[in-house]
């Protein structure tokens, strides 16, 4: 699957082989000897990393996630490739933030690493203030909780993923994942922490690449935009790399992908068509909606599929990708594929004590609109420009 993906996206080897080769002996002697709680770790990312873990034969390796059927694929998946360890391996279809977690954390919350990967990751999720505040509940309140879990339980290290949305943020998600690393830098006094912002992972669950699959399942036209361009990485580079930060990282260390002609950017529509022709099918460019889902219903036995490729004008897209800004400190050198962005212990007390205390009297009054959480937003990250357009991508095919 790994290699398609990769033919898919222009490329033919790994980004972060040479790396894992160099490390692979210490990766092994310390995960060998090490306990792992995977939160949110049955999604693409997750799951993608948690292999990697399983694959070291880990003491302990315990996964939480909120999705009981991904959890199921996820222990066919390893049971099917990889096998058995020597250690533990125990998956829980839990909340991070409900109260049947924190006593199952009660119970054992004993593990030398703790990796969350819990998110809303969906740049549509602000379309509405109730999922708006369901993203702010996932990726900053449950880190923040985990957080002081991990400190109370003496975890050795705390990895939390985050996105290359939170450099110079433009919408909702990519500015909740940047104030999720302001708590993570807070918390950097208490406990190690690390991070990881890389590109889009190709194929990942409910990704655009994704519902390719789903379209052809279903007979439904390909739509994508013509003028987002992205850096693509599979889901097993992406397990590698949260792996390497999870376990090599310094504390405050952001790890990203370095660019390079490895990693080059594509339009979603020119993966759309090197995706069909991998299929068999050759594009059959469309003008409209109407078009499209008419012309499914023959095209597909003539060889030709039809496609949608459309200019973005949906709030919150960004025009392009960044893991890191011109003030950042980038340590260039330590990996072959990988930069580091170093991170001194920044923050303002009052304003994450400002954000908990307005966040909390929102959910205990259930009341609040997305005006005052952008306004909230905009308080604590003065570079935020909410690019608001008034219309979401579930308005589009």
């Amino acid at each position: 699957m790994d290699k398609d993906i990769l033919k898919l996206i222009g490329r033919d080897k790994e980004l972060f082989e040479e790396d894992i080769k160099k490390h692979e002996k210490e990766l092994k002697d310390i995960i060998g000897n090490s306990s792992f709680l995977v939160i949110g770790g049955a999604g693409s990312i997750g799951s993608a990393t948690v292999k990697e873990i399983f694959k070291r034969n880990p003491k302990k390796l315990h996964v939480v996630d909120i999705s009981e059927n991904n959890l199921v694929e996820l222990v066919r998946d390893i049971r099917s490739s990889l096998g058995y360890i020597d250690g533990e391996f125990k998956t829980l279809a839990l909340d991070a933030g409900s109260f049947e977690y924190d006593a199952f954390i009660k119970n054992d919350g004993k593990y030398d690493y703790v990796l969350n990967f819990s998110a809303l990751k969906h740049v549509r999720s602000e379309k509405d203030p109730f999922t708006l505040m369901r993203m702010i509940e996932v990726n900053i309140l449950n880190t923040e909780k985990t957080l002081i879990q991990s400190i109370e339980n003496n975890t050795k290290k705390y990895f939390c993923v985050s996105t290359d949305k939170a450099t110079n943020p433009v919408n909702m998600m990519g500015a909740s994942k940047r104030i999720m690393e302001l708590f993570l830098m807070r918390r950097s006094l208490e406990i190690p922490v690390s991070t990881a912002r890389f590109a889009n992972v190709a194929f990942s669950d409910g990704s655009l690449l994704y519902s390719f699959n789903r379209r052809l399942e279903k007979n439904q036209p390909i739509v994508a935009p013509k003028d987002i361009k992205r850096y693509f990485v599979t889901p097993k580079e992406s397990g590698e790399l949260c792996l390497m930060s999870a376990i090599f990282g310094e504390n405050r260390d952001i790890f990203f992908p370095k660019l390079s002609e490895k990693l080059h950017l594509m339009t979603f529509s020119e993966i759309a068509v090197n995706y069909l022709k991998m299929k068999g099918y050759e594009p059959y460019i469309c003008e409209s909606e109407e078009e499209a889902r008419e012309l499914v219903k023959t095209l597909p036995q003539k060889g030709k599929w039809p496609c949608l490729f459309t200019i973005s004008d949906t709030t919150g897209e960004k025009d392009f990708e960044e893991f890191y800004t011109d003030e950042n400190v980038i340590d260039w050198d330590r990996f072959k594929g990988i930069g580091i962005i170093k991170n001194e212990p920044i923050f303002e007390e009052e304003k994450l004590e400002r954000f908990m205390n307005e966040i909390n009297k929102m959910k205990n009054d259930l009341e609040w609109n997305k005006k005052e959480i952008v306004e909230l937003f905009e308080y604590m990250l003065p570079e935020f420009k909410h690019l608001e357009r008034g219309k979401y991508l579930d308005e589009k095919m």
